[in-house]
């Protein structure tokens, strides 16, 4: 019988128990985007482009400008998050440095003016108006229903985690010093101007470039300003800073941000233990002893030469090789990203609904693109006869108030098959609709079996 996945917990801080989701919904402002598909929401969010034309000339390699002259679409910008709505936020439990930074950019560095503990609405409104401090409000999804719209359709478009952050900087200010990210950012401007300065280099993937002073990067490569509606893309590593221009009200924009460790590298380094792990099971060279006192020597092209012909073992092993095992980036991703939005009105969706399956039943995934189908090894056991497992994991019971919070608590939701049950979970993952009875498994108890499982877990439903 199918088991549930085994939980997968993070080891977590002391510190103030979560806030509580917030109502603070203002009044609903009609949606420019369009929210059909991932797809679609892509492709409205940074038109007049074509997805095409910036994945082949912007993606990981120049800042995108889009300034738009739409008053509609600046009044929906608006409506995302707005200063005012702090003072209800604040009553609901936030916390210096989990929920919100106080922050200033004094001389070329960044000055932290955040107290201890609790956030109270008044102190931070006299920081903002007396000291001219940024307010940084860290995931604000957690609490406005729009950006959880929003950034759940992003998360199934690129496969990655989107995380989000609100900045509210007072006229004549400045938050940052000249900064760049390990992320690829979206830059949506919501209330008042930014006066943007991104420079060289853009190192997409780099990680070890820092930078303090503006003196030390020489002049802006780019300068523009931001208004309500308007939207800035740039890849990770781009230098950057911002500031609000004095005379005018505050500004409030937001960052939307994916792919951190999301490279072939990181990737890399996910699969090839796993592939190791089964080459070794038939290769008796790679189960051989290592050289005595080898981790004693300082260099050694017997090592290096002998390491190589292991890798290039397995680049020929791997270029067979159908179902690699994933340790830990798909899981990770299904388990820290955020439900399906509006599922239940933020409750967990555990009860599934219409007809139970059986046999002569046609199924189909529902909730598809928060569903990841992974093979991994037996979680029971830790011997060397280790077996593979066919694992499910859904975020459809996450729980958004955690949402790219860190240390807080994860829990893995999900199902796990012998491997035998592969073929058949393919089958319904790759048809729109499948009958029960056409699933290959051998008897038609496991046929039902496997559906029934799927259906409880609210992963199927019956057409």
């Amino acid at each position: 019988m199918p088991k549930k996945a085994k939980p997968a917990r993070n080891g977590k801080e002391a510190g103030p128990v979560p806030c509580k989701q917030a109502k603070v919904e203002a009044a609903a402002v009609p949606s420019t985007l369009n929210f059909d598909s991932p797809s679609n929401l892509f492709e409205s969010l940074i038109s007049p482009i074509k997805t095409e034309t910036f994945f082949k000339e912007f993606w990981e390699q120049k800042p995108l400008l889009i300034q738009r002259d739409d008053p509609a679409l600046a009044t929906y910008y608006q409506s995302l998050f707005r200063l005012t709505e702090l003072k209800s936020l604040c009553s609901r439990g936030l916390y210096y440095g989990r929920d919100i930074n106080v922050c200033r950019c004094v001389n070329g560095k960044k000055k932290v003016l955040n107290k201890d503990g609790k956030v109270y609405f008044l102190q931070l409104r006299k920081d903002f108006d007396q000291k001219r401090a940024t307010i940084q409000f860290h995931q604000p999804q957690r609490f406005k229903d729009e950006l959880w719209r929003i950034q759940e359709k992003l998360e199934c478009y690129f496969g990655s985690l989107v995380g989000s952050n609100v900045y509210i900087t007072p006229a004549g200010s400045q938050g940052l010093p000249p900064h760049y990210d390990d992320v690829e950012v979206f830059i949506l401007q919501l209330e008042g101007e930014k006066h943007w300065r991104l420079y060289h280099p853009t190192v997409p993937l780099a990680r070890e470039y820092s930078v303090e002073a503006e003196d030390r990067i020489g002049r802006p490569t780019h300068e523009f300003t931001l208004k309500p509606g308007d939207l800035l893309y740039f890849p990770r590593g781009t230098i950057h800073q911002a500031d609000t221009p004095p005379g005018l009200a505050h500004s409030t924009h937001v960052t939307i941000s994916t792919y951190q460790n999301s490279s072939w590298g990181d990737f890399l380094l996910d699969t090839i233990s796993g592939l190791v792990f089964d080459t070794a099971k038939e290769d008796i060279e790679l189960r051989a002893g290592l050289p005595r006192q080898l981790l004693l020597q300082v260099g050694s092209t017997t090592v290096t030469t002998r390491l190589s012909g292991f890798l290039r073992m397995l680049a020929d092993r791997l270029e067979g090789t159908e179902e690699l095992l994933s340790s830990d980036m798909k899981k990770d991703f299904v388990v820290n990203r955020l439900p399906p939005y509006r599922m239940g009105h933020g409750a967990e969706l555990s009860t599934p609904g219409g007809t139970f399956p059986r046999l002569h039943s046609t199924v189909r995934f529902q909730f598809k693109e928060h569903i990841i189908l992974m093979v991994g090894l037996d979680q029971d056991r830790s011997d060397e006869t280790q077996e593979k497992m066919v694992y499910i994991y859904h975020s459809l019971r996450n729980r958004r108030e955690t949402h790219m919070m860190g240390n807080e608590e994860t829990e893995a939701h999900g199902l796990r098959f012998p491997l035998s049950h592969m073929d058949a979970l393919k089958q319904i993952w790759n048809s729109s609709a499948i009958s029960v009875k056409d699933l290959e498994l051998p008897t038609d108890e496991e046929k039902e079996s496997l559906v029934l499982s799927l259906w409880t877990e609210c992963l199927i439903q019956v057409v």
